[in-house]
């Protein structure tokens, strides 16, 4: 790819990139910084369940017709009572013509009910019947703190037959994930791969947020990478730009298969969505 060509991928990814947020009291109101129609996925607690998330949803359902937004409730298996549960959520997500959902397992340290992991949930949405166009689920290319490998790998390639894309825990090596993706790729896991992008962040917050939403291991080995951390902390706040210029070769090539990113804002919202403006106004020169 030449200079433009590379430039114009890179917007394209970016444009369409959806921003991940946390339910909260004041959230909703904020989201006015965001794009009419932009994609917006909204995490579950393991302390709160699955409530906030869902009453969020209808929240934003509620908004006049020019401020909705695409939305992507995260389910996550763990705070998932039963089998019975599940068909009110998937009904009650129904109603409110919710067309995309995200299943993790979830941080939960005990689940709540029958379910251990997304597997196992994804197995009954599909036996029960859903009407969602894209159903998304959790990939880590830098491992578990509690699944091996093996395990990890094995379970991703069953969870292909359920689900439409994966999500990238957040990573901060280019290298890294690409190696992990064409290590998938091999393996036989075609699902299209959204990149887990860190969004603006002052460090120690990066950090100690991310320890808090389970993407500590990232975290871990990222304080393990003296040299990539010196020079992350010499810009303040962090921005992503190092991450995406090593992701750009890659973004064209139809076997790694990477469409966009999944923005983690830790509900900063602003600086987020304003990193994300600047950056398109520099690679498209259209402000």
């Amino acid at each position: 790819m030449n200079r433009k060509t590379k430039h114009d991928t890179l917007a394209k990814a970016l444009d369409k990139a959806y921003l991940e947020v946390i339910p909260t009291g004041t959230i909703v109101d904020r989201l006015v910084h965001i794009p009419h129609h932009s994609f917006i996925a909204i995490t579950c607690s393991p302390v709160h369940g699955l409530e906030p998330t869902l009453k969020m949803v209808e929240e934003l359902r509620a908004l006049p017709t020019e401020r909705q937004l695409k939305l992507i409730p995260h389910i996550a298996a763990r705070m998932v009572r039963d089998k019975g549960h599940l068909r009110e959520i998937l009904a009650r997500l129904d109603r409110l013509k919710v067309e995309s959902i995200f299943v993790p397992g979830g941080d939960a340290p005990t689940p709540v009910g029958e379910y251990k992991g997304a597997l196992e949930l994804l197995r009954d949405v599909a036996e029960i019947g859903h009407n969602f166009r894209s159903i998304g689920v959790a990939a880590h290319p830098e491992g578990h703190p509690l699944i091996d490998h093996d395990e990890l790998l094995r379970q991703l390639k069953e969870k292909q037959q359920f689900s439409s894309y994966l999500v990238t825990q957040m990573c901060f090596d280019p290298q890294a994930l690409i190696s992990w993706i064409k290590d998938i790729r091999k393996a036989g896991v075609t699902l299209s791969a959204w990149i887990g992008l860190p969004g603006v962040a002052d460090m120690t917050k990066l950090i100690s947020l991310s320890l808090r939403i389970g993407v500590g291991q990232s975290v871990k080995l990222l304080k393990n990478q003296k040299g990539l951390l010196r020079k992350m902390f010499g810009v303040k706040p962090y921005q992503p730009d190092d991450l995406l210029k090593g992701l750009i070769p890659y973004l064209d090539d139809p076997e790694i298969n990477i469409p966009g990113f999944h923005l983690f804002s830790f509900n900063d919202v602003e600086r987020t969505e304003r990193w994300r403006a600047q950056s398109l106004v520099k690679l498209t020169g259209v402000e």
